[in-house]
């Protein structure tokens, strides 16, 4: 919590020219962005307890389509995700700042 998720997609969806202002779906789950070419969907699931509730959502297509699908708290659907995702993880360091570590670029 509070290592910058948010941000990181605030980012990423300015990177897709959208306007709109991004906020963390942690009670609403999934947010939909439309941009100029993709749309971007921004996923919470630190309150999804199972991966059968996940399927439940009907995410299929946000997850296996050509949009742009960020995770938050993916390691709930690990199983679930396409073998071409890209795994971004952010640590906060004993001095406040932020690590990164991104894995699964081709």
């Amino acid at each position: 919590m509070g290592a910058g998720k948010t941000t990181l997609v605030k980012g990423i969806a300015e990177g897709l020219g959208i306007q709109e202002s991004i906020t963390s779906p942690t009670y609403t789950i999934i947010s939909e962005y439309e941009g100029a070419n993709k749309k971007l969907y921004h996923m919470d699931l630190y309150r999804i307890d199972t991966l059968e509730e996940f399927e439940l959502l009907g995410t299929d297509e946000m997850i296996y389509g050509d949009d742009i699908t960020v995770i938050e708290w993916s390691e709930k659907i690990s199983d679930y995700l396409p073998k071409n995702t890209i795994i971004i993880t952010i640590s906060i360091l004993p001095d406040k700042t932020r690590k990164l570590e991104i894995a699964g670029i081709v």
